[in-house]
Formats: C-alpha cells, sequence, structure tokens
C-alpha cells in the first residue's frame, strides 16, 4: 500500500511539473523569456506561489527545465535525421538534417529564441545545460567525423589555423574522440552558425518582403553549405 501511495504521489508530482512547464513555454510565447515570473505561472495553473516554490525554487529553475526540454528535443530532432540517413551522401545527410531543424524551428519559435536568441537578462545558465546544449553540435561532428572516414569530405586547407585555435581544436578531439581536422572543424563551425543565422532570419522577419519562397531559399542555403563542407576551402 505505501508503495502504490508513494507511486501516485510521484506520478501527480510529474504531472503537475509538465503543467506548470506548459503554462512556462506558453508564457514564453505571450510575454518572452525576459518577463517569465513564477507568480504568473502559479496564477495560471490555479496554485498558490508557494506552492509552485515546491516544483521550481525560482524563474531561473523553471527557465532552465524549459531550456533543457528545449535543447534535448532540438538534439533529438537532429540526432534521429543523422540515423535515419546514415546510407546516404554526407551532403545529403547535411540537407536533411538542416531541413528538420528548420521544421522544429518553425513549430517551436520560442523555444528556438531561447536557445538561439538573446541572453535572457539576469539569467545565468548552469551546467546542467550543458549536456542537452551539445546534442545538435554533436551530431553534427558525428556527420563531420564519418564524412572524413569514408573519404567523402576534402581535408586539405590553405588556410593555416592560428595555434591558439589549434589548441581548442584539439580540445574538442579530446573532448569527442573524433577524429576531425581542422580545417573540417573549422567549416563545420561556419555552417553552423550559417545555418542558425539563416534560420534565425526568417523565424524573426528578417527576410520579409525579401525572400517570397522560403522553402526554395532554405534548400538552396543547405545544399551551398554542404558543397563548403564537402569540398573545402
Amino acid at each position: 500500500m505505501a508503495s502504490t501511495a508513494q507511486g501516485a504521489r510521484a506520478l501527480a508530482r510529474d504531472q503537475i511539473t509538465r503543467d506548470i512547464k506548459a503554462i512556462g513555454r506558453q508564457h514564453l510565447a505571450d510575454y518572452g523569456a525576459a518577463a517569465l515570473s513564477l507568480r504568473a505561472v502559479a496564477r495560471d495553473a490555479g496554485m498558490v506561489s508557494s506552492a509552485v516554490y515546491r516544483y521550481f525554487p525560482s524563474r531561473d529553475d523553471l527557465l532552465t527545465a524549459l531550456i533543457v526540454d528545449a535543447y534535448d528535443a532540438v538534439g533529438a530532432v537532429a540526432e534521429q535525421a543523422l540515423d535515419a540517413t546514415r546510407r546516404r551522401s554526407t551532403s545529403s545527410r547535411w540537407v536533411a538534417i538542416g531541413t528538420d531543424f528548420l521544421a522544429w524551428a518553425r513549430a517551436n519559435q520560442h523555444e528556438y529564441a531561447l536557445l538561439y536568441g538573446s541572453p535572457v537578462p539576469g539569467y545565468a545558465a548552469p551546467s546542467d545545460t550543458i549536456s542537452p546544449a551539445t546534442r545538435v553540435p554533436f551530431a553534427l561532428l558525428a556527420l563531420l567525423a564519418d564524412g572524413v572516414e569514408r573519404g567523402e569530405i576534402h581535408t586539405a586547407t590553405e588556410i593555416p589555423t592560428p595555434r591558439t585555435v589549434h589548441a581548442d581544436f584539439a580540445a574538442v578531439r579530446s573532448a569527442t574522440a573524433m577524429d576531425i581536422p581542422d580545417g573540417v572543424l573549422s567549416r563545420g563551425l561556419i555552417a553552423w552558425a550559417q545555418l542558425l543565422g539563416t534560420v534565425g532570419l526568417e523565424l524573426f522577419g528578417h527576410l520579409h518582403n525579401v525572400i517570397h519562397d522560403d522553402d526554395a531559399f532554405f534548400q538552396l542555403q543547405l545544399q551551398r553549405m554542404s558543397t563548403y563542407l564537402v569540398a573545402g576551402d
């Protein structure tokens, strides 16, 4: 009986936690991350503030939970795209990952802004966010490593890597156990920045009345990124 009661309490706590986070995500959409308030979330959840504090002691704790959830969600998208395309070329895999990444961003614009937009004033991300935040970059690094191993990515470069940057890249190789040359890592970071920038330009309306076919434009950009990744400098 005691075990059953504990299980019921755990289920109830999980459900309330999910409900609070769902309201928090809605408040992100309605008011923005900077205006997120536990009192306002508690009000919309039909709870007193002191009750919400038992689940999330501060606004930053709720914000962290929302960030972790968002990173895990988009990370799963990238990992699934990588796994589903393992028999395809490096270029087509990059296009597939980028396409699915954009689809997630379009469906979750406010979460995308929370992860890849301007920092939330007064919020310092704790270490809890580090592992989830690496899921998409790790998927892209795995793509690069596999492309190098297959011989599909040109590894030679005429642009020397500064000594300090080489040390940083060596740390990345050590941490990920992926043997990716400096030039390929550099191109990968450039492509990642371009992917984020292209998605952001669309989502935040910077291409409004400039680009009229967002899908065609995005696919063109992905194709150009993939050519740069594979062909080299």
